[in-house]
């Protein structure tokens, strides 16, 4: 067990000094500037190109947050996909893990570790982005149409957790970066057709970025996606456990 903090320590160093980190959370500093903002003013920008007799609605606080979770789900999460895409599979066909492991790092330690450093980086960034929102659209707008902001993003933490191992598990399968990547979105895919299947809804881990807004708005109860947060735990774990198997059966050299 005392490998595992050693590596986590040298795979923060190392998504610090290859400047990951920093392009995340520059990404999702301007999806928390930008949403507020492009709700605010998208209104005023269509009265210009449509002309001034389009009625259009006031903008709203949901407007905002509408915006903040279409950035994250529809392209941040990609964006997390492409960075990290090639986590495992960049040590393999690097050979840098042989000298590690063959001083004792055990393969598990790895995938534990990997995991654990992508998670914390998704926490950090979708937190401080979660806040600067919420900041700027109590700013912008002062109406009462979204009283559960906190509850709205748990789903969202809950699916970035379950997606980091989908990201994990196809860069330790894949070769290279382009076959973890094939994987990633083959998941997402599939988990996209199964939306269209009503009963499996409230299952299927992809409403964890789609039922958002209506929590946010009270329309729709948290609880109503707890066998979606409970499904896509426990693909989040059979994930990382594959992982680990996965790994212990490459070779190294």
């Amino acid at each position: 067990m005392r490998t595992l903090p050693v590596f986590f320590k040298k795979e923060l160093l190392e998504t610090w000094r290859t400047r990951r980190f920093g392009v995340l959370a520059v990404v999702f500093l301007l999806f928390a500037l930008m949403s507020p903002l492009a709700a605010k003013l998208t209104p005023d920008l269509l009265r210009l190109s449509l002309g001034t007799a389009v009625k259009l609605p006031p903008p709203t606080s949901v407007d905002s947050w509408t915006q903040f979770y279409k950035n994250i789900s529809q392209m941040g999460i990609y964006i997390i996909a492409i960075l990290f895409g090639g986590t495992v599979s960049r040590e393999l066909t690097g050979k840098t893990l042989v000298n590690l492991v063959t001083k004792g790092l055990p393969r598990w330690a790895v995938i534990i570790a990997k995991y654990l450093c992508l998670l914390s980086q998704w926490l950090v960034v979708v937190a401080s982005a979660f806040f600067i929102t919420w900041g700027y659209t109590t700013f912008y707008f002062s109406d009462r149409q979204s009283p559960h902001p906190v509850a709205a993003c748990l789903p969202l933490l809950v699916f970035g957790a379950f997606f980091l191992a989908v990201v994990l598990f196809g860069s330790t399968w894949g070769h290279h970066t382009y076959e973890g990547l094939l994987f990633t979105c083959l998941v997402m895919a599939i988990l996209f057709l199964a939306k269209l299947l009503k009963r499996a809804h409230n299952f299927n881990p992809v409403s964890l970025i789609g039922d958002n807004v209506a929590i946010l708005q009270g329309n729709l109860s948290l609880t109503k996606l707890f066998p979606a947060m409970g499904v896509a735990l426990g693909l989040t774990l059979i994930l990382i456990v594959s992982s680990v198997a996965l790994l212990n059966k490459k070779a190294l050299v």
